[in-house]
């Protein structure tokens, strides 16, 4: 469980997230290990790009735009509300993703949430967890950053 920001150390990539209401790209920079000169393996799930999880190993263009190159053994999850999450709500979907080998980040005001954990525990149970947690929570919404149905390149 990680709530506090991690330096930013090593090597970092960054991931075309989408495009603001100006039409600027919004990216966001991930924790990676560099496999060649334009393949990195992710060691973090983001909380905004959709399609990769930690493990994954990317092709990742100058304008941020990747190609999954090789599926890790992860799936990403990703969750916010409206506004700021409760560090109880934060803590309890720690202790049940933690159940299931998995693990939980978020930024310090715990604006968003996202969850790593083996795709081998299995969508269906992934979903049990996620949807028993958000029906203790007011109005968050959770989805798969990366799921056996989201593996679409970015």
């Amino acid at each position: 469980m990680t709530l506090d920001p991690q330096p930013l150390t090593g090597t970092h990539i960054r991931l075309l997230a989408g495009q603001a209401a100006s039409g600027r790209p919004v990216h966001e920079v991930l924790p990676a290990r560099a496999v060649e000169s334009d393949l990195f393996e992710l060691a973090g799930s983001p909380g905004m790009v959709l399609g990769c999880a930690a493990g994954d190993v990317l092709r990742v263009a100058d304008d941020g735009h990747f190609e999954i190159v090789e599926h890790g053994e992860n799936l990403c999850v990703q969750a916010a509300g409206p506004g700021q999450l409760s560090l109880e709500s934060f803590v309890e979907l720690s202790e049940a993703v933690s159940r299931l080998g998995g693990m939980t980040e978020a930024p310090p005001n715990v604006r968003f949430i996202v969850v790593t954990v083996a795709r081998t525990v299995g969508i269906p149970t992934i979903e049990r967890v996620m949807d028993a947690w958000a029906a203790g929570v007011d109005e968050v919404e959770w989805w798969f950053g990366k799921g056996d149905h989201a593996d679409a390149s970015a």
